[in-house]
């Protein structure tokens, strides 16, 4: 499922008086929402859906595949998701 398929979903959950414009723009709300929790609280928590967190990973030696010459990578951080009870449920 595509942002676009997403918005469609949400316009049919909401109802007839949902406009495609008034779904995409909840849509849009959500993803902020949980951009913003990410950047001030480190960590999202969605009940029965999962968590959204920051990881920081570790510099570390890698191989260009190309030249097989060692590289350094350097330390960074990533978004994690882990699924909650419900979400793992329905897979």
């Amino acid at each position: 499922m595509n942002k676009a398929e997403l918005v469609a979903a949400v316009q049919k959950s909401l109802g007839d008086e949902a406009t495609k414009s008034c779904a995409e723009k909840a849509v849009e709300a959500v993803i902020e929402g949980i951009k913003t929790g990410i950047k001030k609280d480190k960590a999202v928590q969605l009940m029965g859906f999962g968590t959204f967190s920051i990881v920081k990973r570790a510099a570390r030696l890698g191989i260009n595949p190309q030249t097989r010459e060692k590289i350094k990578i350097k330390a960074s951080k990533a978004v994690k998701f882990k699924a909650g009870s419900g979400l793992k449920a329905i897979v």
